[in-house]
């Protein structure tokens, strides 16, 4: 990462957490008068091999069970609630991520930070894929988004979820993410961030 982009995350991110200090305040009111605790959604994600971070999100589902790990797909739909889907739609919940890109764990563009276990799965390809720090959103976020949860919200067991997951979303999201690590630069960012604003404004 760049000193620029380092220096236009920082600022980005103390400017939203001002602007949004009483928005995010009334839906943890929301979420804890609704869901109950916990308010927060901590997971472990990786920022590169062997580097794991955690990663905040106001929570969307109901607390998981021993065996449901792994990435959402229609096997785990059930237990999102309604205002889950609504903080998803208008992506609310990642709020708290302005706190991972205060941290350095994540900038505001880049590749969506990984689970560990496809890391280690795929290690030469995640080893030049988290080259880049992982983004809040990306190129592939943008582009691949809405075709994951397309795919996947018709798995109906995690293990085809998994093998979903593997076969169509990874290379396609991974081929975005280099693409975008070989022309990274703020203008970019600024750019892909717009396009993304737009979109939630459009779906909310």
């Amino acid at each position: 990462m760049t000193p620029q982009k380092r220096l236009f995350d920082i600022a980005l991110a103390l400017a939203l957490s001002v602007l949004l200090a009483a928005p995010f305040l009334i839906l943890c009111l929301l979420l804890l008068a609704v869901q109950g605790r916990p308010i927060f959604y901590v997971a472990e994600r990786m920022k590169a091999p062997g580097r794991p971070f955690a990663l905040w999100k106001l929570r969307t589902m109901r607390p998981a069970g021993p065996n449901e790990a792994g990435v959402s797909g229609g096997d785990k739909a059930a237990r999102v609630s309604p205002l889950g889907r609504m903080l998803r739609k208008t992506r609310a919940d990642e709020i708290p991520q302005l706190w991972n890109v205060l941290r350095g764990d994540m900038s505001f563009v880049g590749p969506r930070p990984p689970l560990r276990q496809y890391v280690e799965r795929f290690p030469a390809l995640y080893g030049q894929v988290l080259q880049s720090r992982p983004g809040i959103t990306g190129l592939a976020s943008l582009h691949i988004h809405r075709f994951e949860e397309r795919i996947l919200a018709s798995c109906r067991t995690a293990e085809e979820t998994d093998i979903v997951y593997v076969r169509r979303s990874i290379p396609r999201k991974a081929k975005l993410d280099l693409i975008y690590q070989a022309h990274q630069s703020v203008c970019f960012d600024l750019v892909l961030i717009w396009q993304t604003a737009r979109r939630v404004l459009r779906r909310s």
